[in-house]
Parts: structure tokens; C-alpha cells; sequence
């Protein structure tokens, strides 16, 4: 019996799991840009400065401050490390930091369903979705889209930043490069390593990767900006 049914099958409900949650929010990068020009300016860091510790233009940072461009996610983790952000201030939280008031209470519903997931899409055709319910501290859990082609850089350069991460391939496939070792992933397959290692993730197949993606103890360390891939 031809399997092209079966692959057409497999392929179809990567698409309708790569969109899941794509209803419930326009937000993308809406409001993104304006929050990490917010946290610079709390911080007292010229606009210029902050460019010039992530090795990217002025104009660059600019653009992505006012949303005419979106950063890869090397930059993206950039900026947030050197302006001590969580990530749940990207996807609408408050501030965080150590003027910023107190946390509010936990939210008594700790499930976060799948269609009102807030999401950020970034360069490359990647699309992070929050998975918690609330912030966590200093823990970032995603449910993650590479679209075909996308990678977290662009330009082919590696990214590392502090912390651990652990990923788990849903549908798709990713090539995850870590060192000198890439590692080919497909459904069911999974990955740990330290984030101080240089490391990229490309998806080299026919259609769409999704997975789930957690990274601990991300702001634990300083981040060494000659490590961070340009914009």
C-alpha cells in the first residue's frame, strides 16, 4: 500500500499543531519591542550602549525596539540576559528586577490551555509559545515552532547564554548543533545540554518541527556578549 497518504496525513497535522494557538493571540512581537525599550530605559542604558555590548548596530536594536523587525533567538536572548528580564515579561508580565514590585499572588488555576497561549515570533520562522499559566521564576517553558528553513540564527552563527536547557521533538524534525556535534532529532526524540556550550537548532526537513523547550537557571550567570550571534 503507498504510504503518501500516510505522509500527507503526518505532515497535515504538523501544520495544524505548528498553528495551535495562533488563534488565540495576535500579540507575535506586538508590544515586545516597547517592553525591552522600556526595561533598557529603567536600567539607564542608552540605546547606543546596550548595541554596542550585543555587537549589533544601533539601528538594528531600534528596529526591533519599535517592531519594524523581529530579532533571532540568539539576540532576543541577548538582550533579555543583559537587561536581567524574564521571559514572561515578553509575553505581557510585569517587570522584573530588583526595584520592581512585589509578585502578585499565583493565579489559583494552574493550567494553561492551548488556544489562549500567549506567543512571540521571531526571525527565521520561530514562534515560542509560553506554556505556564503565570511567571516562574527564572525558568523558561515553551512550546516551540521551527518552521521549514527556520533556525534560531540566521546567519549560521552559534548562540550560548547561561543555564541548562531540555528539548523534546514533537512532529518535524531538528538538527540540533551543540559544540561540534550536531544531532539529528525526530519525533520522540529528546536533548539536554548546558547553554554555555554554543549551540544552534535548524530544521532541515519538509515541514514544520514542533517541540517543547525548558531552560533553567538562565539569568544565573553574566552573559558574555562576544558569545551572542548578531542580529
Amino acid at each position: 500500500m503507498s504510504t503518501d497518504p500516510v505522509r500527507r496525513k503526518i505532515a497535515a497535522m504538523a501544520v495544524e499543531t505548528a498553528t495551535t494557538g495562533r488563534r488565540a493571540t495576535s500579540r507575535d512581537m506586538e508590544g515586545v519591542g516597547p517592553r525591552l525599550r522600556a526595561r533598557r530605559e529603567e536600567f539607564g542604558v542608552s540605546l547606543r550602549e546596550l548595541a554596542r555590548r550585543l555587537d549589533i548596530s544601533p539601528s538594528a536594536l531600534s528596529q526591533i525596539e519599535t517592531g519594524k523587525s523581529r530579532p533571532s533567538v540568539g539576540t532576543l536572548y541577548a538582550i533579555v540576559t543583559e537587561l536581567r528580564m524574564s521571559m514572561d515579561v515578553l509575553f505581557g508580565g510585569r517587570l522584573d528586577g530588583a526595584d520592581a514590585p512585589a509578585a502578585a499572588p499565583a493565579p489559583s488555576d494552574p493550567v494553561q490551555r492551548a488556544d489562549t497561549r500567549t506567543a512571540v515570533q521571531l526571525e527565521s520562522g520561530v514562534r515560542w509559545e509560553r506554556l505556564t499559566a503565570h511567571a516562574e521564576a527564572d525558568v523558561d517553558f515553551l512550546h516551540v515552532v521551527y518552521d521549514v528553513g527556520g533556525a534560531s540564527s540566521s546567519s549560521g552563527e552559534l548562540m550560548r547564554h547561561s543555564g541548562r536547557e531540555y528539548g523534546l521533538v514533537l512532529t518535524g524534525s531538528l538538527d540540533v548543533t551543540v559544540g561540534f556535534e550536531t544531532y539529528h532529532l525526530g519525533p520522540g526524540d529528546s536533548i539536554s545540554f548546558d547553554s554555555t556550550m554554543p549551540h544552534r537548532l535548524t530544521n532541515a526537513g519538509d515541514t514544520p518541527a514542533t517541540g517543547v523547550w525548558f531552560v533553567r537557571n538562565r539569568r544565573g550567570e553574566t552573559f558574555d556578549g562576544d558569545a551572542a550571534e548578531p542580529a
